[in-house]
């Protein structure tokens, strides 16, 4: 799809109230947002609960479908759904995940994970919903199997980072595991077939990474891309041979392919890619950019430009921006400032 200059525009759609306290997190629904079944997001928040907002399909109206409470006993900093859409994970600074499972329209938590020393502050299910990573800021990184009956087993504990572990995402292919840190660097992790996971690669300042904590990577829809965003004020775009990977070279190195800077003036919180190709990002300058691969064929230009900015997106600090499931260039942000808003980026006709 061709994007050219100017002809885009960010619509504001509608802002979710009801979080008492900062808005941390939020996650689409995956099985949502098809023709027949509206689209649904899970937010999570300061107040320590977590809210279900579903989208009215006569009215386009989201509305607070549930709110998960009187589970977490503090901050409720990050949500995942499973990706059949069937169970909801989130992880709390009181240092347990939670599985939440809709029985019936009620959410129910199913099982409480423990076992990290303190604040978990990211969760995320492989493409197969098998697996189930959590970070802490411990500065461990721990993988969960899935086993009948909502029990989960750790089958590893991944120890590498030296600082807290801000964020961890699975590749959205294979089972390769990513996570991000306060120690300035992404790590790779692979399982080496008998069942031990192993850090295979380590992307940081001295082969072009990040010089400040990273906060976010996301992934483009064929995997063999992947952006990253941190205190250092840049975005990152990664590239690797995807092919290799499936071939199962789990050491398929990532390679940086450009750095954008310039484009936020405080620290950029989140970054999100979607799956036609628009990265998405967040930052504490309360504004939204948004971000395409340049088609102009110069040898030397940009691979990356800049298609359309919003400042003051939200009042205070932006912690995450996130592409909604199904055809409709949907965005949704959560902030600081309590709220979640939706967005749609549609074209100027």
């Amino acid at each position: 799809m061709d994007f050219y200059d100017g002809n885009m525009e960010l619509k504001e759609i509608q802002t979710l109230e009801g979080h008492t306290d900062r808005v941390w997190s939020l996650a689409w629904n995956p099985a949502t947002g098809t023709s027949d079944i509206p689209p649904v997001l899970a937010s999570c928040s300061g107040d320590k609960t977590v809210r279900i907002w579903e989208q009215t399909p006569s009215n386009r109206l989201w509305h607070c479908k549930a709110v998960l409470e009187e589970t977490h006993t503090r901050t409720v900093r990050s949500c995942a759904w499973s990706p059949s859409g069937k169970l909801l994970a989130t992880g709390s600074f009181d240092a347990t995940t939670a599985i939440w499972e809709n029985i019936g329209g009620d959410f129910e938590c199913v099982a409480t994970l423990e076992g990290h020393e303190n604040e978990v502050k990211s969760v995320s299910w492989n493409a197969s919903g098998s697996l189930l990573a959590t970070c802490s800021r411990d500065k461990t990184v721990w993988i969960w199997e899935v086993m009948p009956g909502n029990e989960f087993e750790c089958v590893s504990v991944l120890q590498g980072h030296t600082q807290d572990v801000k964020m961890v995402k699975w590749h959205p292919t294979m089972d390769v595991l990513f996570s991000c840190s306060y120690d300035n660097t992404v790590k790779v992790w692979a399982e080496d077939g008998t069942g031990d996971w192993h850090c295979v690669q380590t992307l940081g300042e001295s082969n072009n990474g990040h010089s400040s904590t990273v906060w976010a990577l996301s992934f483009n829809a064929e995997g063999d891309r992947m952006v990253t965003c941190s205190d250092d004020l840049t975005i990152k775009i990664w590239e690797t041979d995807v092919g290799r990977m499936e071939l199962g070279d789990d050491h398929a190195p990532w390679n940086h392919l450009c750095t954008l800077s310039g484009y936020h003036d405080r620290t950029i919180f989140s970054v999100h890619w979607s799956r036609e190709g628009i990265i998405a990002s967040g930052a504490a300058d309360d504004g939204l950019r948004f971000f395409v691969e340049s088609k102009d064929g110069l040898v030397d230009g940009p691979l990356y430009k800049l298609l359309l900015k919003r400042e003051k997106a939200h009042n205070m600090d932006i912690n995450s921006v996130q592409w909604g499931p199904g055809e409709t260039r949907q965005l949704a942000s959560t902030s600081d400032d309590g709220t979640i808003k939706i967005w749609e980026l549609a074209s100027l006709t």
